[in-house]
């Protein structure tokens, strides 16, 4: 294992039962899928088959909500088993999931609970790190959630937390840029200034989404097209890290397909826009 992300494969949406027929009936302008484990964690039945069906054309992620990475006592080994038997199937492009913890003591509370940025935590993380990326045989790519809580024996923040796990374990790094515009918002830091904490070398994928705004704070609901502020922090974004693959996620009040893949339209054009930005920079840095 390296240091060094995959090329971006470009841009993509989460694969949502509610577009199955759209993508069985006629080729997407999309580059890839993002699907979620969890619901194709069967031995069996209609999510299997249509995701063989839909998967031989298009590459795929796989991106889990239930590795509970920092639970003290570390992933689920059953678990581990049949995420790397989901793996074997689907040959995705890389295996994500969350820097958070779900549950205790075997029970899922169904939530991503954020961690304290503590030594502790990060010896805790590390070590499931290394147990997970052993079992999958492959590195896992992590996210930071969106949090509305932070804990008073943190001693580093989010950004720097991830940074040092990313040099401990070899992980690499998924940034939801809703998330930190989220927690952003809720805690009172400066969103560039997480961007520029990150390991430019780790960051492998972009989630994008939307939020709901409820005054003195802002909850990660993934139901509404992507914000503003976000298509803006994603643009910051692709002038510090340059292309990554990037996606939209819904998750509730899902609409036509061909309404999130014009979506992702802006994406591409922000994308494209910041590439010749680059460029022009870069010409004129070389003519000086």
């Amino acid at each position: 294992m390296t240091g060094i992300t995959r090329p971006s494969p470009g841009f993509g949406l989460g694969l949502r039962s509610a577009h199955y027929s759209g993508f069985l009936a006629e080729r997407q302008p999309l580059d890839w899928l993002e699907i979620i484990s969890e619901n194709y964690l069967v031995p069996g039945g209609k999510p299997l088959q249509m995701l063989d069906a839909i998967r031989a054309d298009y590459p795929m992620v796989m991106h889990g909500v239930s590795l509970s990475i920092g639970a003290v006592a570390g992933p689920d080994a059953d678990y581990l088993r049949r995420l790397r038997a989901l793996a074997d199937r689907v040959q995705p492009l890389w295996v994500s999931d969350h820097l958070c913890w779900t549950g205790v003591h075997g029970r899922q509370m169904h939530d991503l609970l954020p961690l304290p940025y503590t030594e502790e935590a990060l010896t805790v993380v590390a070590r499931n790190v290394a147990r997970v990326q052993e079992a999958l045989g492959r590195r896992l790519v992590l996210e930071n959630v969106s949090s509305y809580i932070e804990y008073n024996d943190s001693t580093m923040s989010e950004a720097q937390f991830l940074a040092e796990l990313c040099r401990r374990s070899d992980c690499l790094l998924l940034v939801d840029l809703n998330n930190i515009h989220v927690s952003a918002v809720n805690h009172g830091f400066d969103a560039l200034d997480y961007l520029d904490a990150l390991p430019l070398e780790r960051v492998q994928q972009f989630h994008l989404a939307g939020h709901s705004d409820h005054g003195d704070h802002l909850v990660d609901t993934h139901d509404h097209p992507v914000a503003a502020p976000v298509w803006a922090l994603y643009r910051e974004a692709l002038r510090r890290f340059g292309p990554v693959a990037t996606m939209i996620e819904r998750d509730d009040h899902i609409p036509p397909l061909a309404e999130l893949v014009a979506e992702l339209d802006m994406a591409r054009a922000i994308a494209a826009d910041a590439a010749d930005e680059t460029n022009k920079v870069a010409a004129l840095e070389l003519a000086a």
